[in-house]
């Protein structure tokens, strides 16, 4: 199949379609990539790039063409909502004379957030006569109100109706967590197809450099990724204050965003000496770190809409092989559960957060490795990305076909 990859984010910025995209031209697949000038998560466009400039990379066999776009900045809701219709424009326009005279079988669009990205998606799809496959991450408009970015009815429902137009125009939609349907085909035509498709781990390295960040001895429970509002960084914070008496225990939270600063100043305000901001490391020094843990923590925040996902680094925590503390509601709580793989508590709860701890902390060395061992069998079994290849290359031919079959049926009536 010739796969056009659209994605306003892609590599040298750390997003797992990266991976797939690189997954899909290794069995045996012509992938080139539309996206915009890295920017994530800093809010400046990387060394080397310039946002308004337009040009074609080649990575890894991949052609990679970049539009212009307006950098997100750092903290700023306005720059932020135009960085995001910047490329919406920037795709469709640019986007389609960067690409004329190609042609491609499907376009598959990686939805990040916002959902919208898809609108330039949707006219490069018409303009190829192509069919057109949106794999959600993030659902529209419920995050929005989750994150508290939106909360005036009348803009969600004006941004559920935008959605409710993409999902019109799609050939087959795929999402990362089971919890995703519903919402999903509350929006969508009764005969669009919906399919989950999770996230695939991250590669795992199979070098054995030195760790890019060495951990001190004792008790570490990592955090890895963004350090952001829908997180419940404060709850850890709570927890961490819980867990003074236990002196060997702290929690190290590696990575950056929007709440980076804020959380330096509240740790500091707050004398944890057990709570560690190391900043953010590059994907591949990851495993390295994680594999000095004794447990990994993911957390977010007490709401519906975020209690239907399943954050993608539950898939490389559990490739990791160590106890996972899941401090959240919903398909990532079950997704530990089932994998026998570590220890669920409510989300946003600092007190329930440090009792989880404890009872991890008092567990034996064994019980702990059993644990992690589980949750890496069950990662091989359900999100390694050699499973995951072949079953997305299968949705996409599907979508080909029923795109192809609906042309043939609309020429003959």
């Amino acid at each position: 199949m010739k796969v056009l990859v659209f994605s306003q984010h892609f590599w040298p910025e750390s997003f797992r379609i990266n991976d797939v995209a690189q997954s899909l031209r290794a069995a045996g697949h012509d992938v080139k990539v539309l996206t915009g000038q890295p920017n994530y998560p800093g809010g400046a466009v990387y060394p080397g790039y310039r946002a308004a400039a337009t040009g074609v990379e080649h990575w890894d066999g991949i052609d990679v063409h970049r539009v212009p776009l307006a950098p997100r900045g750092a903290n700023s809701a306005r720059r932020l909502v135009l960085n995001y219709l910047s490329f919406v424009f920037s795709s469709a326009v640019v986007g389609a004379w960067r690409l004329r005279g190609q042609r491609f079988d499907v376009v598959f669009v990686y939805a990040s957030s916002p959902l919208l990205q898809a609108v330039g998606a949707l006219v490069l799809a018409r303009l190829k006569g192509c069919a057109i496959v949106t794999w959600v991450q993030d659902l529209w408009p419920e995050s929005l109100q989750a994150t508290g970015y939106i909360r005036n009815p009348r803009v969600l429902a004006i941004v559920a109706a935008v959605v409710r137009g993409i999902y019109q125009r799609q050939d087959l939609v795929l999402v990362q967590s089971p919890g995703f349907v519903d919402p999903v085909r509350a929006l969508a035509p009764a005969t669009l197809p919906v399919r989950v498709h999770p996230n695939p781990s991250e590669d795992q390295p199979d070098d054995h450099a030195p760790a890019a960040l060495m951990l001190p001895p004792g008790f570490n429970i990592v955090f890895a990724g963004n350090l952001g509002t829908a997180q419940a960084l404060d709850a850890v914070l709570d927890a961490a204050e819980r867990l003074r008496d236990l002196a060997d225990v702290r929690f190290v939270l590696v990575g950056s965003g929007q709440r980076s600063a804020a959380l330096a100043a509240a740790v500091a305000a707050r004398s944890l000496t057990n709570v560690l901001l190391p900043g953010r490391y590059q994907p591949a020094q990851m495993p390295a770190i994680l594999a000095q843990a004794q447990a990994l923590l993911v957390s977010l925040v007490d709401d519906p809409a975020m209690a239907l996902t399943v954050p993608s680094k539950i898939q490389s925590y559990l490739a990791a092989g160590k106890p996972v503390i899941a401090a959240l509601h919903g398909e990532g709580a079950r997704v530990v559960e089932e994998a026998s793989a570590g220890i669920a508590c409510a989300a946003e709860d600092g007190a329930a957060l440090a009792a989880a701890v404890r009872r991890l902390h008092a567990m034996g060395d064994a019980e702990r490795a059993a644990m992690g061992e589980s949750g890496r069998r069950y990662h091989d079994a359900n999100y390694a990305p050699a499973h995951l290849t072949p079953l997305l290359v299968a949705h996409l031919q599907d979508a080909v076909d029923l795109h192809r079959q609906r042309r043939g049926a609309g020429r003959r009536q």
